[in-house]
């Protein structure tokens, strides 16, 4: 069965590669992001912020590629079955496993582990140290145990939010990854409801204090 996504993936490339006026805009835009992130690591060397930001821009203009080639291919599939439509996004997600998997074993070569880190929070807007802060101070008295699976289970929403093409999206993997936690929290016999009322409460009466 021929590969649809293989297709779809070499015309968008094509198409891009053929630069026009909005997607040299767009390129800029990306870039500019890369530097924003990059910039956060503090590297002393100009020429290595110059790599890694030029790397974490092609990663942004890759994954745009692979999305606009689905959009394309959806748009076009003369059999939108649901098999078509299964093989489409497993190919789909072979791709972006590969975009991924190449993308961190070039950042590897340039950065320490916890600047990967560094650079996949800034690809998702902060939300994993924030979320992971958030249920510590809603619930201090949590386990070690319950912390480290809060920790493993918002780094697995982190990885698949670098991937996604837009803001919605992304959030949305750390909605659904929240969603995983409070229900293991509340099967631990936590009570998330009074939890989070309890926080609301106190954060109101730390701001009448200040």
């Amino acid at each position: 069965m021929k590969r649809l996504l293989f297709v779809f993936w070499a015309v968008a490339t094509t198409a891009l590669g053929q630069a026009n006026d909005k997607e040299i805009a767009y390129e800029q835009v990306v870039m500019q992001r890369a530097q924003k992130i990059v910039a956060a690591l503090q590297l002393p060397d100009s020429a290595q912020f110059k790599r890694v930001s030029h790397r974490v821009a092609k990663q942004y203009l890759d994954l745009n590629i692979l999305h606009e080639g689905v959009k394309t291919a959806k748009k076009v599939l003369t059999d939108p079955s649901e098999e078509k439509t299964k093989q489409l996004e497993a190919e789909t997600n072979v791709r972006l496993g590969q975009l991924h998997k190449n993308y961190l074993a070039d950042l590897a070569k340039e950065l320490t582990p916890a600047q990967v880190d560094q650079i996949k929070d800034g690809m998702t807007y902060g939300v994993l140290p924030k979320t992971y802060r958030g249920y510590q101070e809603m619930l201090p008295d949590l386990t070690e145990t319950q912390k480290a699976q809060i920790l493993t289970w918002l780094t697995e929403a982190r990885e698949l939010a670098m991937d996604a093409d837009t803001s919605e999206k992304k959030h949305a993997w750390f909605g659904k990854y929240k969603g995983k936690i409070n229900n293991y929290l509340s099967a631990q016999g936590i009570d998330m409801k009074k939890a989070g009322q309890d926080w609301e409460k106190r954060i109101k009466e730390a701001k009448n204090k200040s």
